[in-house]
């Protein structure tokens, strides 16, 4: 098991229950896809670099979780589709 960090930008014109069913399908995705989450960071609401489908904030979380080799993309792949997320990005967390 390695450890992972999934990176998610929400989308800031959604209503809060939205952006916490957003996180808990992102939850349910990885340990769907054999993984375990550890902890979830929730950054809020943060001025974008750039602007993304005209929106110039989005709210931040990151997700640490423990999972096999294969379970970013298959995390990625569900994520991909999911309407409030703005970006995402799975990294594996570096060994203390």
């Amino acid at each position: 098991m390695n450890k992972y960090e999934l990176a998610l930008v929400v989308s800031s014109k959604v209503d809060d229950e939205a952006r916490t069913a957003a996180v808990e399908k992102a939850k349910a995705i990885i340990e769907k896809a054999g993984g375990t989450v550890t902890e979830v960071e929730e950054w809020g609401k943060k001025r974008l670099a750039y602007e993304i489908q005209k929106m110039k904030e989005g709210f931040y979380y990151f997700i640490q979780f423990d999972g096999d080799v294969d379970a970013p993309a298959k995390i990625e792949a569900n994520v991909r589709i999911m309407e409030s997320v703005l970006r995402y990005l799975c990294v594996r967390a570096d060994a203390e």
